[in-house]
């Protein structure tokens, strides 16, 4: 099939515009292999430092003739997803040994778990955990130990931050490895029931805590699509998983012939060998824009719109929500999945998961086959499905059919046309909004707006009765210099209730949403934000606010005089404690959320 116009259109303009930085990058990690810092090139002391504790692989180490591999692990056991991760540096090293190659743990990255810290003082320190975990990342492979790498995470930050800081070692063939969802247990939609019913005050906190053990209940990926299995998504979609490997439990034996598959492939990756696949040739214009073509067609999370930037700027490509935006115009939408629909990503993946999403997708020319993956010649081979034929691992093809139209359809009868992204835009500044779940009786909301600062207030007023109307809640100084742009997860209840009981209601914000981000409209990552001088400082209650997903509006109908006149509003201290002070360099140094929302991109120059 021939590639869709729009996604020719859009991947030459991201080319053009990326000219210059990605042919920087590009001669950033050819030197790297050439003339950077690798074993050959290490000093006798260096070398006895790094193989003096590795057991039986000493000799193979120490001789240099064998490709090692990098091991940058995630795992902590406090958090589900990553609690699989324990025994993988114990596995990936016989798997490694199988082969004739060698594995040690490069470094560990931390793990923050925003599920845990929702709604906490320290979801400020969330999205700029991404940048730690990818000093982290690099901190690990700078060694120059290394002939490849494979990236043990999961979760939210976690593998934007593995694969931001991998890129700047792009010489490296690199596979990202997944440990997948945990089983399914409450139904989301129950378990948004219940979190509504508290929200009222018609559900004790005991009956609140039953329903959500009852949800996340054991090892593994929380099971909504939000953005930790939309991160899985998009490694598929960027080639650089093994084919079909996102969501296959944990513990099963076929999780674990994925794992070694994936070890067995980066040894032979190697630039020694003659199938070299480094990370940053990989990564080019044309993975990028697989990547946001598979957050469309699967009305992934609405944290890709800030993390997919940094990454491609990671790697010298420039990419912008314009470039999201033309592209959902095309992209239909396959999946729903919760928040989006009923079932959960384990029914998403029994019904064809995303062997099925890629073949459609390259089959209706919404993708680019000719992408170089860590695995094969072309994309269309990642659209197989893992199974086991007795102990041995076998990839069938995908199915033809979707098993369940009520959570995946193919692209000629999508659940809606366009995608689940839409750039806003007005005298407020640029937003954006997930619109796959949104009722379509939704996509515009007027109303008069009541303004806070935090979410804490929000719901206060929630409780006190003041929102019981029309309204559209402004939350402002939550962007990244102001407080590292934490998620406002908590007013998703109060707002549903509100919606539910028959009012117009929209959210507008400098800060994030969850990833889960579901039925009520919410303008989000507003830019230039509250407190770099951006229009939200200007609103005042009572201002009548248009958010408008059709038209792409996001407007304050105020007098064009009165508004220019207005002084800004000024933001409330940043308050102390649970270590946001130690953030405040990267708040300080960050850049917009529309270029990815960070500071170690923007001191770097990148």
């Amino acid at each position: 099939m021939p590639l869709h116009p729009t996604l020719e259109k859009v991947t030459a303009r991201i080319a053009e515009r990326s000219r210059a930085s990605r042919a920087a990058y590009l001669d950033l990690i050819g030197r790297a292999r050439d003339h950077g810092v690798n074993r050959p090139t290490l000093s006798c002391g260096n070398l006895a430092h790094a193989f003096a504790a590795s057991g039986e692989d000493k000799p193979a180490i120490r001789g240099g003739n064998a490709p090692n591999i990098g091991i940058v692990t995630a795992y902590n056991d406090m958090l589900s997803a990553h609690q699989p991760y324990g025994p993988y540096p114990a596995q990936i090293k016989v798997f490694a040994r199988e082969v004739g190659a060698t594995a040690q743990v490069a470094g560990g990255v931390p793990a923050m778990c925003d599920g845990v810290t929702q709604g906490q003082p320290s979801m400020e320190l969330s999205l700029f955990s991404r940048d730690t975990i990818a000093l982290s990342t690099a901190v690990a492979l700078s060694h120059g130990m290394f002939e490849a790498a494979l990236l043990l995470g999961i979760c939210d930050k976690i593998v934007p931050g593995l694969l931001i800081g991998a890129l700047r070692f792009g010489h490296l063939p690199t596979i990202l490895v997944p440990a997948g969802p945990m089983p399914s247990g409450l139904a989301n939609k129950e378990k948004a029931r219940i979190r509504q019913l508290f929200a009222e005050g018609k559900a004790t906190r005991a009956e609140l805590l039953e329903a959500e053990a009852a949800s996340y209940h054991g090892a593994g990926t929380c099971t909504f699509y939000g953005t930790a299995n939309s991160n899985q998504m998009m490694m598929e979609m960027m080639g650089l998983h093994m084919p079909g490997s996102s969501f296959v439990q944990p513990g099963a034996k076929l999780r674990q012939e994925l794992t070694r598959a994936a070890v067995h492939q980066v040894a032979a990756s190697g630039w020694d060998g003659d199938d070299y696949r480094p990370l940053g040739h990989c990564v080019d214009e044309k993975a990028i824009v697989n990547a946001i073509v598979g957050l469309l067609a699967t009305g992934g999370s609405t944290n890709h719109v800030i993390h997919i930037p940094a990454i491609a700027r990671a790697a010298g490509v420039l990419v912008d929500w314009d470039d999201m935006d033309e592209l959902s115009r095309a992209v239909p939408l396959v999946a729903s999945v919760y928040p989006n629909g009923g079932g959960d990503v384990n029914a998403f993946a029994a019904a064809g998961g995303m062997p099925f999403v890629i073949r459609e997708l390259l089959d209706a020319g919404l993708a680019h086959g000719d992408i170089r993956t860590v695995y094969g010649a072309s994309l269309m081979e990642g659209a197989q499905q893992p199974t086991l034929d007795g102990e041995a691992l076998r990839w069938d093809a995908a199915p033809t059919r979707s098993s369940d139209e009520t959570i995946l359809r193919g692209t000629a009868e999508p659940f809606q046309l366009e995608g689940g992204f839409r750039l806003l835009s007005g005298n407020l500044g640029r937003g954006t909004i997930k619109v796959s779940a949104v009722a379509a009786e939704r996509l515009t909301i007027e109303a008069q707006a009541r303004v806070f600062a935090d979410q804490d207030a929000v719901i206060a007023a929630f409780k006190a009765g003041e929102l019981e109307r029309d309204v559209v809640v402004v939350v402002r100084f939550q962007g990244p210099a102001a407080n590292g742009m934490p998620e406002l997860h908590k007013l998703t209840p109060p707002l549903g209730v509100l919606q539910d009981r028959g009012f117009r209601v929209a959210l507008v914000t400098d800060g994030r949403m969850s990833g889960a981000s579901g039925k009520v409209p919410a303008a989000i990552h507003v830019t230039p934000e509250a407190h770099l001088g951006g229009a939200l400082a200007r609103l005042r209650d009572g201002d009548l606010v248009r958010v408008c997903a059709e038209k792409g509006e996001l407007v304050a109908l105020v007098d064009a005089a009165e508004w220019d006149a207005r002084e800004l509003a000024v933001q409330p201290a940043v308050a102390a404690g649970t270590g946001r002070e130690l953030f405040a360099l990267m708040r300080l140094h960050c850049d917009t959320a529309e270029q990815g929302a960070s500071a170690m991109l923007a001191a770097a120059g990148l």
